[in-house]
């Protein structure tokens, strides 16, 4: 059966949460196999095989080098949100990391989605969906709360938001958006990204006269129920175009915006203000190497006490950024 529950609206619990945890920051999760944190060595007699399920992968040879690396992915993933949930208000883990180790890695994203609801931190899935209506559908049931089946309810990621391609109009937005306030959680639609690519298309201007970043901004305040201290609606706002963020917050007075491009990327927190507008939990700034990685630049060779440190430093900038 549905394992729907009644849920205070997502800009109740978004804004309760970042002024009871006293941060707006955001720790991002794409783990590289490649690039995890020195010391993690997976093995078949790890514990996490057995919460993981992963007896099954690891002893059949085909499936083998998935499944140790979503062990190691996994062991990563807890280290980092233990090192640094302290500084933090959510986790926002992106989907396509783990959904290349196959049947494994999607085993692995449900159990770091759990790590993170142990932590008290609320996930954000960072799929980026946008497809016809049917299709959003059945992608919000498998990232939100799960689907109906003639054998029974099989449940989905549980995140408490995700984030939506609006490319395809507001048909492929609302499936994700019925979903989401049916259990208490909301969307951050692509507005204006923080990648060098995103001039190609969404500074272009429309028959209008106006950007199609603002065109979408426009729609995404429109979905805004006025219900909740925030918008359930947000938006995603690169950081690396702190003009941008200003002038998006006057046309989305009280959405959330989740913001990337902090560090690696090149964006600044003193350059996000705006967004902090309709308090804390409005500015979401997602950081994701500059924390993960903070160890390879930093110089301590502790990459928990490296992950740490960088967190408290950014989520007190943040704050000054909020005063």
């Amino acid at each position: 059966m549905s394992t729907r529950v009644s849920s205070p609206p997502f800009g109740d619990r978004l804004a309760a949460a970042a002024d009871r945890r006293g941060t707006p920051l955001v720790l991002g999760l794409d783990p590289d196999p490649a690039r995890l944190w020195p010391g993690i060595t997976p093995s078949g007699d790890d514990p996490a095989a057995t919460s993981l399920g992963l007896q099954a992968a690891l002893a059949h040879e085909g499936t083998r080098p998935g499944a140790l690396a979503a062990l190691a992915v996994y062991e990563h993933c807890r280290q980092v949100i233990e090192a640094t949930a302290h500084s933090c208000v959510a986790v926002k883990l992106q989907v396509a990391s783990f959904e290349r180790l196959g049947p494994a890695g999607w085993q692995t994203l449900h159990a770091v989605a759990q790590l993170v609801r142990d932590a008290d931190l609320l996930l954000i899935a960072d799929a980026k969906r946008g497809d016809i209506d049917v299709t959003a559908e059945s992608y919000a049931a498998a990232l939100f709360d799960g689907t109906e089946t003639p054998w029974g309810w099989v449940p989905g990621l549980g995140a408490d938001a995700v984030t939506v391609n609006p490319l395809m109009g507001h048909d492929a937005i609302q499936p994700f958006l019925d979903r989401a306030r049916a259990v208490g959680g909301g969307i951050f639609v692509l507005v204006r990204t923080s990648n060098p690519g995103a001039a190609d298309f969404q500074e272009q201007r429309l028959a209008s006269g106006e950007p199609l970043w603002q065109r979408i901004a426009g729609q995404v305040a429109a979905l805004d129920s006025g219900k909740g201290a925030l918008a359930d609606a947000g938006a995603v706002c690169g950081a690396t175009v702190p003009e941008r963020v200003a002038e998006l917050r006057q046309l989305m007075p009280r959405a959330p915006f989740l913001l990337p491009g902090v560090g690696a990327q090149g964006g600044t927190i003193d350059g996000l203000r705006a967004a902090f507008a309709p308090g804390l939990g409005g500015g979401l700034v997602t950081v994701s190497r500059g924390l993960v990685r903070a160890h390879e630049t930093s110089g301590d060779h502790d990459a928990a006490a490296a992950a740490a440190s960088a967190a408290r430093d950014l989520r007190d900038q943040c704050l000054r950024a909020a005063a």
